[in-house]
C-alpha cells in the first residue's frame, strides 16, 4: 500500500515520473531481486535502490510487443560467454540506464528454444540506446531503442532463476500493481485540473462551473 500511494502521488504530478519508478523498482530491480544470483544482487541492487544506478527492462521489440514469445533477440553460447544480438523498442530509461535487463531467445529449453534474462551493463561494447524523440505523451520519461550488436557477456550475466516467459511476465505483473495506483493519481489530477478551470473560467458573466451542462 505504501508503494501504491507513492506511485499515485508521483503520477498525479506526471505519468512519466511514475513510469521511471515502475521500471526501476518493479521491473529492473525486481528481476534481479527475484531471479538473480547473490553476486548480481550485491553488485547492482544497492546502487539502484539509492538512485545512483538507473535500470531499464528490455522485452518489447519493434515487431513483437504484445507477443513477447515471438522475440527475435538472440543469445548464443560462445565458449563460456554469451553473445547477444537484437533490438528492443519503447524502453523506458534506456538512454540513461547503467544496467539493462534484456530478455532473449536461447537454444536452452524445450524444443531447443528458451527465453532467458541477461544483466547487461550498458557500457558493454556493442550495446547502444538511442533515445526516441517527438513522443505525444509521457514526455518527461526517457524512452529508447536498445540495440545489441554482438554484445559479449560472461557466463554469470544470465539470471539463473529465470527460464521461459514466466520470468519477464512475472515482472510485468509486479509493475502493474503500481501502474494501477498511478492511474488513480492521473485521474485525480485530471479531475482537479478540470474543476479548477470550471471555477475560474468565466463566460456570460459567471464561472462556467455554474452552468448545469458543465456540472454534469
Amino acid at each position: 500500500v505504501q508503494y501504491g500511494l507513492a506511485c499515485l502521488e508521483l503520477e498525479a504530478a506526471d505519468s512519466g515520473i511514475r513510469s521511471l519508478v515502475s521500471v526501476q523498482g518493479s521491473l529492473a530491480m525486481y528481476a534481479i531481486h527475484r531471479f538473480g544470483s547473490e553476486e548480481q544482487k550485491q553488485r547492482w541492487l544497492p546502487g539502484m535502490a539509492s538512485g545512483e544506478i538507473i535500470g531499464c527492462f528490455g522485452l518489447t521489440e519493434p515487431d513483437h510487443g504484445s507477443d513477447p514469445a515471438g522475440m527475435r533477440t538472440y543469445a548464443k553460447r560462445d565458449g563460456e560467454d554469451w553473445v547477444l544480438t537484437g533490438r528492443k523498442m519503447w524502453i523506458t530509461n534506456g538512454s540513461v540506464a547503467g544496467v539493462a535487463i534484456v530478455w532473449a531467445q536461447t537454444d536452452e529449453g524445450d524444443e531447443g528454444r528458451g527465453i532467458r534474462g541477461f544483466v547487461v551493463p550498458t557500457g558493454t561494447p556493442g550495446f547502444s540506446a538511442p533515445e526516441i524523440h517527438h513522443k505525444w505523451s509521457l514526455r518527461a520519461s526517457v524512452t529508447s531503442e536498445l540495440v545489441m550488436d554482438g554484445v559479449r557477456l560472461p557466463a554469470d550475466a544470465v539470471l539463473p532463476d529465470a527460464k521461459g516467459l514466466r520470468g519477464p511476465l512475472s515482472c510485468l505483473s509486479h509493475a502493474r500493481y503500481g501502474i494501477v495506483w498511478g492511474a488513480m493519481g492521473a485521474a485525480r489530477a485530471s479531475f482537479e485540473s478540470a474543476l479548477d478551470y470550471a471555477r475560474t473560467r468565466e463566460q456570460f458573466g459567471r464561472p462556467i462551473g455554474g452552468f448545469q451542462l458543465t456540472q454534469a
